[in-house]
This record gives C-alpha cells, structure tokens and sequence, in this order.
C-alpha cells in the first residue's frame, strides 16, 4: 500500500509504531518471520520482495569484513566447457571473473578478451551508455535488474567494502543510477529472458540462467541460451561461427 504512513501501517502489521520504527532502522534484528510476513502482506510484496526483506532482517550488525573473491578453478572450467552457449562467471559485486569466447562477443567485444582486467556489468551499463543502450534492447529493465543484483548482493554481504565503494561510485557518477536506486527494485536475478542487439547478427532473445553452488560466497555462473529452432538460435548459432572464424 504505496503511502501509509508508520502510524497507519503498524497497526495493519500488528506492532506498535515504536517497534515498526525500530524495525526500519535495522534496530531489531530478533524479529520474527511472522511479523515480517505481516509487514510483506500489509505493503503487498511479491516473493522476491518477502524474501529481499527478510535477507534484510537477517543482516549482522557486526558487518563483518569478507573476504576478497577468488575465482575456484572448476568454476573457470565450468565456463571454458560451454563452446555452443555464452558463458560468464559472475562475481558478488557484478565483476566478469571468467567467460567464454562467445560471451564476450557478445556482453562486451570492445574489452580485451584476455585483458588482466575484465569488465563489471554494472559499471559497464551505467558507465558506458553509448555502448550498453546499443546492446540491450530494453536498456532501463536491465539497468533496474543490475540494481537488485547489486542491492541482493549488499542485503548477504553488507561488509563487502568493494561494493559500498562500486555503489557509491555509481551514486557519484550516473544521475541514472541515482534515480533508480532509491527506488529500491528487487528480482532474484535467477532467470531473466532479455532482447541483445548485436551488430553482427541482429536481435536475440536470450534467457540467461545464474546458476550457484551453496558455498559460492556470493559468486555464480550464468548461461545464455536461446529457444530451440527460434531465429534467435540461429542468429547466436552464427554468431558463433564468426568468433570461431576471427579466434581460429
């Protein structure tokens, strides 16, 4: 219910507006799921929603520091294995850890492929904006979805002090990023079906699929695939044909 104020919407939930306050504030870490699940019914979330707002409550106060990531071996062998289908490994702040030929020529040819340094998705897509409004056909719904990933991410490691910095980077450099931020989007980000405008081939609807292992500290690995037999399939079909004829 857009607009309730906390005197209206405690009672709804059936706390006092004391605590409901208290809960805002992060100042009540032993609530309970009942009374979360009260706030979600009375504000109306949908299931990401419940589920970002009581990663939310769960949040340490302690803010422990974590540690840096390390790309695991067999999740860089994991995406070297896909040769049909690009493949990126993903990190907690958004950072490209690994990726296959084909993902790169299509989520960002204008990097080195081999480079020391690979891109972050979100600051590529709020940073560079003549590229990134080329690539996706619907540039604002990827932006938003890059704005959950990053707040999801900050909702399990609030003490990551490389992704405080990368958002308050963002804060300070995309008027974009600004707005969309307070607006607090949220998505799990698991299966996302999106439109990529690619220069050599045309437009493909790709359903890119994260996929993470229960110790994955954050990281994870995602697969873009087309339907079968849709034009799509055939136009990332080519496209794989000429990474393979430019890399041999």
């Amino acid at each position: 219910m857009a607009g309730l104020r906390r005197e209206e919407l405690a009672p709804l939930a059936g706390v006092s507006v004391g605590y409901y306050t208290r809960l805002e504030q992060g100042q009540s870490p032993n609530v309970s799921d009942e009374v979360l699940d009260a706030v979600a019914r009375v504000l109306r979330l949908d299931d990401d929603e419940v589920a970002h707002l009581h990663r939310l409550a769960r949040v340490a106060r302690t803010r422990e520091k974590v540690r840096p990531e390390q790309l695991r071996p067999g999740i860089r062998l994991m995406v070297d294995s896909f040769t049909e289908a690009p493949a990126i490994a993903v990190g907690r702040r958004g950072d490209i850890l690994a990726w296959n030929r084909l993902a790169h020529a299509l989520l960002a040819p204008h990097w080195a492929f081999d480079g020391a340094e690979k891109p972050n998705f979100v600051r590529v897509d709020f940073l560079e904006p003549e590229f990134s409004r080329g690539l996706y056909v619907d540039w604002e719904q990827k932006a938003r979805d890059d704005i959950a990933y990053l707040e999801g991410t900050l909702s399990r490691f609030p003490g990551d002090e490389g992704l405080t910095a990368l958002i308050e980077e963002l804060l300070t450099l995309s008027p974009e990023f600004r707005a969309m931020w307070t607006e607090h989007p949220v998505s799990n980000c698991a299966s996302i079906s999106r439109d990529y405008r690619h220069p050599d081939v045309g437009v493909m609807t790709l359903t890119a699929e994260l996929l993470r292992t229960p110790d994955d500290e954050g990281q994870g690995v995602t697969i873009f695939q087309a339907e079968a037999g849709s034009p799509s399939a055939e136009r990332l079909r080519r496209l794989a044909e000429l990474v393979t004829a430019t890399t041999g």
